[in-house]
């Protein structure tokens, strides 16, 4: 029950994230309101063969989980995503991207 409520009350850790595959040298970046259970999501899809982009889930097929990292790029402060937290994710995500 203490652990349940702990959960609920911690802090999300606003972010971007990103992907790689040291197979085929690619990338995904993606953005995140809580990075603390990102990674957890997106593996589990991709094991279970439904991962949201068709290109990682391929690649995850044709070179297995062992071939890939999972790295945070940027966080980003809270009060930022008070309001228009959605841009903001969204415009570093392209930065992010771009680099």
């Amino acid at each position: 029950m203490a652990a349940s409520a702990a959960y609920k009350e911690r802090k999300a850790d606003a972010g971007i994230y990103v992907v790689r595959c040291a197979a085929s040298g690619q990338q995904w970046v993606g953005s995140t309101p809580d990075l603390r259970t990102i990674w957890n999501r997106v593996s589990f899809m991709l094991r279970q063969g439904c991962g949201r982009l068709s290109t990682l889930q391929e690649a995850w097929r044709n070179h297995g989980a062992g071939s890939f990292t999972f790295d945070i790029v940027e966080r980003v402060d809270p009060e930022k995503l008070t309001y228009g937290g959605d841009r903001t994710l969204r415009d570093r995500v392209a930065h992010w991207r771009d680099a």
